[in-house]
């Protein structure tokens, strides 16, 4: 099923798919984030509806969190003829998502992403879910939403670590699906690049590989370069102090370098392959301080990696720039190595 994305300012595509259906009761999911800035411009755009706000951050992503939702959704009677819209970044439209695609059984959602990263990504390819027990996204499901709504005109209300967070997803989509397009992103700052440009760059990329692999069997599993010693890094910073606290994007950028770097060691790529990608992801995000008692329970985390096949621990790595491969076994040992090399 090919998923409906509309690239438009949202005052054009919001009413125009309200009007395209006739639904029950309109009900909208927003964070205290979204709430303040961004629901006050999508408001007007709205038939009579309920909205409910909860926490913003990753930590939020939580079964208690669903409840909330599942509570107020209970409480305004929606049917199952009611629409259900997520507004926020990666953590709304999954969180969001999720509970529409199993409160009674299923009813319609569509996503409108108002961070780079959830347009670039989170919001393509219908996959929804929350965190449990500290593990990223390890309770969902697939569903694809009857439309995502994407307006560049949201960026505005970003803060440049939140832009800079979702460039990461910009850069994996060059890097195992179009080498010239890296070429060229990595050669321009960060503050030289084109947003609307490399967000409708990026939908393409994923769309068509969704539509070849809609529940992640095969090639879907390339999308999750940098993500599985990435999620463990993020997933493991999570659990400290706010300040240490990383954003996915940020854990994204550490996660391939690490995993450029095994890419490297198993002869996928060339050492300026990986030169070129960590001298850019560091000039981007600087290097997160990642200490020698962080190491193990890092690794130990990548157990619970959603791509493992029994005891193997499986990676997406590169094949050169703009080419990935799946379904790699990496050991322990080389994880090692992998966080040493990025550590220095």
């Amino acid at each position: 099923m090919t998923q409906s994305v509309v690239l438009a300012p949202i005052t054009e595509s919001l009413p125009a798919f309200i009007s395209s259906a006739q639904y029950s009761k309109v009900f909208v999911i927003a964070d205290s984030n979204t709430r303040r800035y961004c629901y006050p411009l999508i408001k007007p755009l709205l038939p009579k509806h309920k909205l409910v706000t909860v926490s913003s951050g990753e930590k939020h992503k939580v079964m208690a969190t669903c409840e909330t939702i599942w509570e107020s959704m209970t409480s305004a009677e929606l049917d199952r003829h009611a629409l259900v819209i997520n507004i926020g970044g990666g953590v709304i439209g999954d969180m969001g998502g999720f509970c529409a695609a199993v409160y009674k059984r299923g009813i319609d959602f569509i996503q409108i992403p108002t961070t780079l990263l959830s347009q670039v990504d989170a919001s393509v390819g219908g996959k929804l879910g929350i965190d449990f027990h500290g593990f990223k996204n390890h309770i969902g499901v697939f569903n694809i939403p009857n439309s995502v709504l994407i307006d560049p005109f949201f960026l505005k209300t970003l803060s440049e670590r939140e832009i800079r967070s979702g460039f990461a997803e910009i850069i994996k989509h060059c890097l195992i699906a179009d080498g010239e397009k890296w070429k060229v992103i990595s050669h321009n700052d960060f503050e030289e690049q084109n947003w609307a440009d490399l967000i409708a760059h990026s939908v393409k990329i994923k769309q068509n590989i969704v539509d070849q692999d809609p529940t992640e069997k095969g090639l879907r599993k390339i999308l999750n370069f940098g993500h599985t010693l990435g999620h463990a890094v993020e997933t493991y910073f999570l659990g400290k102090s706010e300040s240490e606290r990383l954003f996915h994007g940020e854990a994204i950028a550490v996660g391939m370098i690490m995993e450029s770097y095994l890419s490297f060691k198993r002869g996928l790529i060339d050492r300026k392959t990986l030169v070129d990608i960590e001298e850019f992801i560091f000039a981007t995000y600087g290097k997160v301080l990642i200490r020698p008692e962080d190491v193990e329970p890092i690794i130990a985390l990548t157990r619970q990696d959603k791509k493992n096949r029994g005891s193997e621990v499986r990676f997406s790595l590169l094949e050169g720039a703009g080419k990935c491969g799946y379904d790699i076994a990496v050991p322990v040992s080389d994880m090692r190595k992998a966080v040493a090399y990025y550590m220095g």
